[in-house]
């Protein structure tokens, strides 16, 4: 769509285009929606009844705004590029990744937010982590466990959204069935999965061992 509005970026420009122009471009764009993009466009051309006033300004402005947000995002992309074969080169990738649903975001996260860094005990890391239930207290009554609002919250993002990713691993998704039939909360579940993983994460990187799904769900 950016580089749709870097070429045609008022109405008047696309209508000059027609429709078969901009579908091309958007066909290059956006391979899988170019076609219901182009029809949207256009309908909505046909219904304008009002020219805003300040279009033809705007006309000189948009172009130059698409193509540096363009590049922004092209360099972005570099970046990312770059940062995902720094963590593949990484002694630990291959470790991280033995585990189900940890790719090279969630082992980028967990080098930048882990290692090298010392904890006592696979609590300890739960903790950091903001995994650790804690009770709530209310005077003399008692709320139950919730996860903590504490922690690295980055880490445990990734650690969640890796939690969740988990379901699709039988493993995984048997702990999680067995968090709902004793009637936790969706994410209340995927929290308490995610702490299960974390477990699991400690004692990898404290035995430098790879996953390996017999003997966790032995231990479990």
């Amino acid at each position: 769509m950016l580089a749709l509005l870097a070429k045609y970026p008022t109405p008047k420009a696309l209508r000059h285009a027609g429709k078969h122009r901009v579908e091309t471009l958007l066909r290059k764009q956006a391979p899988r929606a170019w076609k219901r993009w182009a029809t949207a466009i256009f309908i909505a051309l046909d219904g304008q009844t009002v020219v805003v006033s300040g279009t033809d300004a705007a006309g000189l402005v948009l172009p130059q705004l698409a193509t540096s947000l363009a590049q922004t995002r092209q360099s972005r992309d570099e970046v990312f590029a770059r940062i995902e074969e720094l963590v593949e080169a990484h002694p630990l990738f291959g470790l991280l990744t033995s585990m189900p649903a940890v790719g090279v975001r969630t082992a980028a996260r967990i080098l930048t937010e882990v290692v090298r860094k010392d904890f006592e005990s696979a609590g300890h890391l739960a903790s950091y982590a903001g995994l650790a239930p804690v009770t709530w207290r209310s005077g003399t009554s008692i709320r139950g466990d919730h996860s903590s609002r504490r922690g690295n919250k980055i880490l445990k993002r990734a650690l969640f959204l890796s939690a969740f990713a988990a379901l699709k691993d039988p493993l995984s998704r048997a702990y999680y069935d067995k968090k709902r039939a004793e009637h936790k909360k969706h994410n209340q579940a995927l929290i308490a999965l995610a702490r299960r993983r974390c477990n699991v994460l400690y004692a990898m990187l404290r035995d430098g061992a790879y996953f390996h799904a017999p003997e966790v769900a032995a231990a479990a």
